[in-house]
């Protein structure tokens, strides 16, 4: 899809949007995506990352991690596998399908109210705050994929994430779990739900 003028419904966490609201999103703007997995740094609280604490906490024994230090070895493998699947997803798109939007540089948003609140479901049940369901126009491009054909988080080789990520980027067939990604000239045209005054 490109180049039209389209309605879609988007989730906000972070900040609440305003009607009449103009974003544009161009190929250079890094989203919560990016900045959630290729910005954030894992660290104890003595200031250690993840391999800080294994060269430091290794012995003939193994490994010997406190609870503290072994959440921030977990927190560091789960954003790491995704921030690959995502380098992996857009190294595919470049290759493959560059005039796609970049996952790392769209609005997430989705054709229907009824996908939008799959993602919400989705959302609280990791406890993380919606604040607003809003619809917007959307003047620019947009590729409906199926989250469901994400490269997994799980330890197969990569040749075979590259394979899952051909397969999310030949398009969204099955509908499991509907993505619109979207970016260009975008406005808020109505707020459909605010949950923040709930």
């Amino acid at each position: 899809m490109g180049n039209n003028d389209l309605y879609v419904y988007h989730i906000v966490t972070k900040k609440k949007m305003s009607l009449g609201q103009i974003i544009n999103f161009d190929k250079n703007q890094k989203n919560t995506l990016y900045r959630f997995f290729f910005e954030r740094e894992q660290l104890n609280s003595k200031g250690e990352d993840f391999i800080q604490i294994l060269q430091g906490h290794y012995t003939n024994e193994g490994l010997n991690l406190d609870n503290e230090n072994a959440q921030v070895a977990l927190n560091y493998v789960d954003q790491t596998i995704r921030a690959i699947r995502e380098v992996i997803v857009e190294m595919v798109r470049l290759q493959e399908y560059p005039d796609y939007p970049s996952r790392l540089c769209c609005l997430y948003a989705a054709k229907s109210y009824e996908d939008t609140l799959k993602w919400k479901a989705i959302f609280d049940s990791y406890n993380r705050k919606v604040l607003q369901i809003v619809k917007l126009r959307v003047i620019g491009d947009a590729f409906e994929g199926d989250g469901k054909l994400l490269p997994k988080e799980d330890g197969v080789p990569f040749s075979e994430k590259i394979e899952q990520a051909r397969e999310y980027w030949k398009g969204n067939d099955r509908n499991e779990l509907p993505e619109l990604l979207i970016n260009g000239l975008i406005e808020v045209v109505e707020i459909i739900e605010d949950f923040s005054k709930v």
